[in-house]
C-alpha cells in the first residue's frame, strides 16, 4: 500500500511540516547492581492482551499518518493498520512525584477504548532483524505524526526493523486543543467511515494503551501485526512531546508493565513546559517535575538524545545526568529541535541520495510562517540513525553505547552555548557539519515560536570560505576525515558517512 497515498489527506495542510515539532540483554549490562532482570521471553506477562483487529480498509483507504510520503514499496516494505481494542488503566501516587525519578505508581481507574496502530514490516520475513520500534505518535501540530520514523527511517529500512505507531493520545484520535495551540485534526474527524468507532478515554490513560500496544507486538495472537515475523526485541521511541511523556512512562509505568525491552527518549525538556504528567483531568491531576532524571534503577536501557534546542529553549539543561550502565545522554553540536530534514528533506528520502546531506537554505518551515533567518540544516538525523543503532545492539548483546561529551554551557539566568568563531557549538557530539563547516548552525531560532524550535543556519560567504579551504581538495579532505572520525566515534553510520563524504565531493566549496 503506498505511503504516499496514506499521507496525502495530511499533505491537503499547511500544517505537514509540524512533523516532529514539541513534537542490552534484560537486566546484564555488568554493572553489578542489584535492579531486578527479566529475561524477553516473560517481558510484560502482566501486561493486558488488547484484541487486534484488522488490516483496517475503508473510508479513504489509507491510514492517515504524517510521515514520510513515499511509497513503502520501494524499499521492499509494507504497510498496515489495525484497531487495538481494550480496557486501560490510569495510574496514581500517594506520593509526591520526585526529581529522582523512583517512582512508585498503583492501578486507579479503568476505562475501555479503541485507538489504532500503524506497522511497517519488511516485505520479505528474512530481513527483518528481530527488533521492533514502537513509536509513541507526536500530537504536538493536532494530529498524529512520527517524527522518528521520519528521522531515522533509511536506517530502519536498510537494517531490516519493523515499526509499529501508536495513536497513544487523545488530541490524535477524538481531538482538542494540541501544545501548539492550534485546531486539531484527529482522525475521526478526518476520516470518519474509517474512524468513526474509535474511542479514547484520555491522554491519564495513554501509559497503559502504550504499554499494549507493546503487548500486541509480542503476542499478537488472532491477526498477527507483524505476521510471519519472529519478534524478539522491543524498543520504544518518542520525540518532543512524546518524549516528555516517554520520561514518564520510564519513571513510573516501566517499573510496573516491563514490557520494552529499551527506550530512546528523544527532544526531552527540562523546565515546567517539559513535563507530562501522570494522571490530568477528569481524573485527579498527578503532576511531575520537568527536570525528572531517568530513574537509576532500570534493568533495561535508556538513550536520551538531545540538540542545542532541547538544552537551551527546552531547558532539558537542568535534566542532565551522568552516563551509567543503563543510561547514556547523547548532545549533539549543531543541531536544532526541528530542521530542514523535518520538513524539506526527510519525507521523500529513501536513503541514496548525497542530496540529504548538503546545505538546505530556507526561512519557511512551515507555510505561513516566515523566519528571520534559514533554518537549521544540520546532521540531526544523521546522528539520530546512530543512537538507534546503538540502542538496539546495547538490548540485543550488551554493547554500551559510546559516551558522548556534553555541549558547553555557559552558566547564567538566561541559558546559552559556548560557541566558537565560526558559530557553532562547543562539545558535544561532533560531525564534519560543525568541525570542518560551511556554516553556522545553532538551535536558536528567530523569530516565531516555531522559528525559535527550527534554529538556524547561517552560510559562510566566498571570502570566508576562501579563507578557511585553500582548494575543493583542501575541504573534501579535510571533511572526509572529519567524517571518518565521526564513524570511529560511534556517531556516524558507514552508509550516511559514504552520503556526506559524496555530498562534499559534490559540492563547489573550496572553488
Amino acid at each position: 500500500m503506498s505511503s504516499t497515498l496514506a499521507s496525502a489527506a495530511f499533505s491537503q495542510s499547511s500544517r505537514a511540516a509540524l512533523i516532529g515539532l514539541l513534537l542490552l540483554t534484560p537486566g546484564g549490562c555488568g554493572d553489578g547492581d542489584d535492579a531486578p532482570t527479566t529475561t524477553t521471553a516473560t517481558r510484560g506477562a502482566g501486561v493486558t492482551s488488547p484484541t487486534i483487529t484488522g488490516p483496517v480498509t475503508g473510508g479513504s483507504g489509507v491510514p492517515f499518518l504524517a510521515a514520510t510520503t513515499f511509497d513503502l514499496a520501494t524499499v521492499r516494505y509494507a504497510q498496515a493498520e489495525y484497531f487495538m481494542t481494550g480496557t486501560a488503566t490510569v495510574f496514581t501516587s500517594a506520593n509526591v512525584l520526585a526529581a529522582d525519578g523512583l517512582w512508585t505508581v498503583t492501578p486507579g481507574e479503568v476505562a475501555t477504548y479503541k485507538t489504532r496502530l500503524v506497522a511497517y514490516r519488511p516485505i520479505d520475513a528474512a530481513r527483518f532483524n528481530g527488533t521492533v520500534i514502537v513509536e509513541w505518535l507526536n500530537v504536538s501540530g493536532g494530529l498524529d505524526a512520527a517524527p522518528d520514523w521520519l528521522a531515522a527511517h533509511t536506517e530502519l529500512t536498510r537494517s531490516g526493523y519493523a515499526w509499529v505507531g501508536v495513536s497513544a493520545q487523545a488530541v490524535g484520535v477524538e481531538g482538542g486543543t494540541s501544545i501548539l495551540g492550534l485546531p486539531s485534526m484527529p482522525l475521526k474527524t478526518v476520516d470518519p467511515e474509517r474512524y468513526a468507532s474509535l474511542v479514547h478515554p484520555g491522554d491519564g490513560f495513554a501509559y497503559d494503551i502504550f504499554s499494549q500496544a507493546a503487548q500486541a507486538v509480542r503476542r499478537p495472537g488472532g491477526t498477527a501485526i507483524l505476521r510471519d515475523l519472529v519478534v524478539r526485541n522491543v524498543i520504544a521511541v518518542g520525540e518532543s512531546q512524546s518524549a516528555f511523556r516517554m520520561v514518564t512512562y520510564i519513571n513510573a509505568v516501566h517499573p510496573v508493565a516491563d514490557i520494552y525491552d529499551g527506550f530512546l527518549v528523544h527532544s526531552r525538556g527540562g523546565g515546567a513546559a517539559g513535563a507530562a504528567p501522570l494522571a490530568e483531568p477528569p481524573q485527579a491531576p498527578i503532576g511531575v517535575p520537568g527536570a525528572a532524571q531517568i530513574r537509576p534503577d532500570l534493568n533495561v536501557p535508556v538513550l536520551t538524545f538531545q540538540t542545542e534546542t532541547d538544552l537551551t529553549f527546552l531547558e532539558s539543561v537542568h535534566a542532565r545526568q551522568p552516563d551509567s550502565a543503563r543510561f547514556r545522554l547523547w548532545e549533539v553540536a549543531g543541531t536544532a529541535h526541528a530542521d530542514t530534514y523535518t520538513t524539506v528533506v526527510g519525507a521523500t528520502d529513501i536513503g541514496d541520495s548525497p542530496e540529504v546531506a548538503k546545505l538546505v537554505l530556507t526561512s519557511t518551515p512551515v507555510p505561513g510562517f516566515t523566519c528571520r533567518s534559514p533554518i537549521n540544516s544540520g546532521p540531526q538525523h544523521f546522528v539520530l540513525k546512530a543512537a538507534i543503532a546503538a540502542l538496539n545492539e546495547w538490548v540485543k548483546q550488551g554493547t554500551l553505547p559510546p559516551t558522548a561529551p556534553r555541549l558547553e554551557a555557559i552558566p547564567g539566568s538566561t541559558i546559552r552555548l559556548a560557541r566558537d568563531a565560526h558559530g557553532n557549538a562547543l562539545g558535544g557530539i561532533r560531525t564534519p557539519q560543525v568541525d570542518v563547516p560551511i556554516a553556522a548552525f545553532s538551535g536558536d531560532g528567530r523569530g516565531s515560536i516555531l522559528c525559535l524550535l527550527f534554529g538556524s543556519t547561517t552560510p559562510f560567504d566566498d571570502t570566508k570560505l576562501a579563507s578557511l579551504y585553500a582548494s575543493h581538495a583542501d575541504y573534501v579532505s579535510a571533511f572526509n576525515a572529519a567524517t571518518e572520525n565521526a564513524v570511529r566515534a560511534g556517531f556516524i553510520l558507514r552508509p550516511d558517512a559514504e552520503l556526506m563524504k559524496a555530498a562534499a565531493a559534490e559540492s563547489s566549496v573550496g572553488g
